[in-house]
């Protein structure tokens, strides 16, 4: 584990993030984690298909799977489903 994994979210407004646009998303973000992770998490966290995600997103399965691993590896967990929960908790998703 990694620190940033006990770091916790002070901006209040962080789960009001539809309503802001990402450049300003992403600095109240914690260290590691993009506005696209996040709308990437969400999308896996609906329990999507990695192929309906890869369409949504426009982008090709192995490269969901590739920025997965990615997001994943900076955050310092082993999986999606660990770094899904940790967002989920820290009520970014």
């Amino acid at each position: 584990m990694t620190a940033l994994h006990n770091e916790t979210l002070t901006h209040p407004d962080l789960r009001d993030h539809n309503l802001l646009p990402p450049n300003d998303l992403n600095q109240l973000l914690p260290r590691g984690l993009s506005y696209e992770d996040l709308r990437l998490f969400r999308l896996i966290a609906t329990g999507l298909p990695i192929e309906a995600v890869a369409r949504r997103l426009d982008l090709s399965e192995r490269t969901v799977r590739r920025r997965t691993r990615a997001a994943c590896d900076r955050l310092g967990f082993g999986t999606a489903i660990e770094a899904i929960v940790w967002a989920a908790h820290r009520g970014l998703l």
